[in-house]
């Protein structure tokens, strides 16, 4: 948890960014801050997939301080400010009442336990790989060398800030006693020994392993934990594959079924009146390859990767012909269904701050722009 007196923007920023590192991103993607200030103290966190008016009237209302999108609001450079517009007017209130907008979009996208595997999860889908790899993650082992008297706190420090984790177990670390051996001179400070005096501690190496997405928080808790003024500790690349980053997965559900049974699975499981679907449905189904947002250009990937069906949003009508032809079905359960994003990200702020449950909230606004009559 952090410490709520430091909760400013920022820090809920670095919080978002241990889930979602911004170097996951698309390069033509935008990021992060969108408006307001990183240094304004966080009070009132209101989560939404889109920014709306009626979205930033619902923070005003609720006296919100900070937006958390899945979709950016500054999608595109802005040219002017016109209040005369729909965005232009958004921007003014937004300004007019101190209203922060940070947004998570391919980045959350490709985490892992972002908005594709949260739609995996709440299909029931496993054995999940990644649908189209756009990152793989280097590693790096650290070593430090740490007084006897503070090795639990610094291997907390690093476990708590990213390293040790190695599948499903954290706080992997190894560690050798030995002694280490300094004097401090002019101009120094030290936390042991006295200066132009050569001194030997009983210390412990410490290894450990880390994803490079996370070896800058990482660095930063080690130097703020470890008691010595000045901190030595190595840095090594390693040839160990790391992380495989990417946008959409695909996996199997436990029972095989018909496509219309299927249909109807993720209707429910994604609380919908109406999907488009293509194909027999009468189809057996049991690979599953799933994309939030637009995946129609991914079709092809996923009938060579062996899916059943595909699941999307903003289906064409000659992309569609192409995957019925192919004999791949598609389920076209609109762009909406990243709304699944709001409610997880709520319970993964409310788990990682320190703060009142109430004061990281769900958008109530529908934002879906299509209604079926």
């Amino acid at each position: 948890m952090t410490n709520r007196n430091l909760l400013n923007h920022s820090t809920v920023f670095q919080v978002m960014e241990r889930w979602a590192p911004k170097a996951l991103a698309y390069d033509w993607d935008n990021v992060g801050l969108q408006i307001g200030s990183y240094n304004k103290k966080a009070n009132k966190i209101m989560v939404t997939l889109d920014v709306l008016e009626s979205v930033v009237d619902e923070a005003i209302e609720k006296n919100v301080d900070l937006i958390i999108a899945h979709h950016p609001l500054l999608f595109k450079p802005m040219k002017q400010v016109n209040v005369d517009t729909s965005q232009g007017r958004i921007v003014k209130k937004l300004v007019e009442h101190d209203i922060t907008v940070y947004a998570a979009h391919t980045n959350l996208d490709a985490a892992s336990g972002g908005v594709n595997d949260m739609l995996c999860d709440s299909l029931g889908v496993h054995s999940v790989d990644v649908l189209i790899e756009t990152k793989k993650e280097n590693l790096y082992k650290i070593v430090v060398y740490v007084p006897t008297s503070h090795i639990d706190e610094v291997r907390n420090a690093l476990s708590n800030s990213g390293a040790g984790h190695i599948g499903n177990y954290s706080h992997c670390t190894f560690q050798l006693r030995g002694q280490g051996t300094f004097k401090p001179l002019e101009g120094t400070n030290p936390y042991i020994g006295t200066k132009d005096e050569l001194e030997i501690v009983d210390e412990v190496r410490l290894e450990t392993i880390v994803q490079e997405s996370q070896l800058h928080n990482v660095i930063r808790s080690l130097i703020m934990e470890h008691p010595y003024e000045e901190p030595a500790y190595d840095i090594f690349p390693l040839k160990n594959e790391g992380n495989r980053y990417g946008i959409g997965r695909i996996g199997q559900v436990s029972k095989e079924m018909r496509l219309r049974d299927f249909c109807e699975h993720v209707k429910k499981s994604f609380n919908m009146d109406h999907i488009r679907v293509t194909g027999n449905l009468d189809k057996k189904v049991k690979k599953v390859a799933i994309l939030g947002g637009s995946g129609e250009k991914y079709i092809h990937l996923a009938k060579r990767k062996g899916a059943d069906v595909y699941i999307t949003g903003d289906m064409t009508f000659h992309q569609a012909q192409d995957a019925w032809q192919s004999g791949l079905a598609v389920i076209d359960a609109g762009h909406y269904i990243e709304k699944i994003m709001k409610q997880n990200t709520v319970n993964y702020l409310q788990k990682s701050l320190d703060m009142e449950a109430n004061n990281i909230i769900v958008s109530e606004t529908n934002t879906d722009p299509f209604q079926f009559i």
